[in-house]
């Protein structure tokens, strides 16, 4: 094994072990001190453990996601698995370490849904970038897509989510509850988005103009980056050249800026966001296949 194989490997598993961290102090810190739900199978812990509660919650956690293991082992790929399982096992060990040795105060549910959320939502965008899971409702929800393929994953996650949720409201008495597990889901999710896309995020904009050439010109005067794209219009027939540019957030006010200038009164320009944007001037392909 090539010793920049071997290097990558060890990063990779130090981010998943930093994400692990955070998660397990989040979950402890703001959630489990509070009474509050999480979704997925750590919520789902939380509502065993409130009827057993001589098995630790980190230890649920593991029992929940060992069936899923091994079924998502032919699916999935050892590779994967492997990496979630890694994440599962020590997320579930610091969760119960933390919970013995610690006992935490409790906070403003509201402060404590919001920025509980916030960190772990970071920690699991930091797991995922590594190409692993925490196993739980993701995993879950892979598995039924290969018998249910209309369902995408998102929804399937939202509804085992949702559903844990009420479940806990429910056990505690408390309808607050399912309501800051609501907020926290959508904050979490933000959050995770923002580590795994913040980076490679960007801008798409469509320009249709006269004077495509000057503008064109002024573009790349300014770093940024052109194609042209050969269109016709739909009403005239008349044959028509598209400017396309991919760009980082901050470069549309310059965009927008040399267009209304050049040609203030004919120039026709679609913005659009970019989901992610790779290549040069933007993010690399590593961990692309997320």
């Amino acid at each position: 094994m090539k010793t920049t194989t071997i290097k990558r490997i060890i990063t990779d598993y130090l981010f998943i072990a930093l994400g692990c961290i955070l998660y397990s102090l989040s979950f402890t810190i703001f959630f489990q001190s509070n009474n509050l739900a999480m979704g997925g199978f750590t919520g789902l812990s939380q509502v065993i453990n409130f009827f057993i509660p001589q098995i630790n919650i980190g230890t649920l956690i593991i029992i929940l996601n060992t069936p899923l293991m091994i079924i998502g082992l032919k699916k999935e790929g050892v590779k994967l698995i492997f990496a979630s399982f890694f994440a599962i096992w020590l997320s579930s060990v610091l969760i119960d370490t933390i919970d013995s040795f610690f006992v935490f105060p409790k906070t403003n549910p509201l402060l404590a849904c919001i920025f509980g959320s916030l960190i772990v939502g970071g920690s699991l965008g930091l797991i995922t970038l590594q190409n692993s899971t925490t196993g739980g409702t993701e995993l879950l929800a892979r598995l039924i897509k290969y018998k249910i393929h209309s369902l995408s994953i998102g929804k399937v996650c939202l509804i085992i989510d949702i559903t844990v949720i009420c479940i806990y409201s429910i056990c505690f008495k408390t309808f607050e509850n399912a309501l800051y597990g609501i907020i926290s889901m959508y904050i979490s999710s933000i959050a995770m988005d923002t580590v795994v896309y913040g980076s490679s995020n960007g801008k798409m904009a469509y320009i249709i103009s006269d004077k495509n050439n000057l503008i064109m010109k002024k573009l790349l005067d300014k770093g940024i980056g052109v194609t042209t794209i050969n269109g016709k219009g739909g009403f005239s027939g008349n044959e028509k050249q598209i400017l396309f540019c991919a760009l980082k957030k901050s470069k549309m006010a310059t965009v927008k800026r040399i267009v209304s200038e050049t040609d203030p009164d004919r120039a026709f320009m679609i913005v659009c966001d970019a989901k992610e944007v790779f290549g040069e001037g933007f993010g690399d392909y590593t961990g692309i296949s997320l």
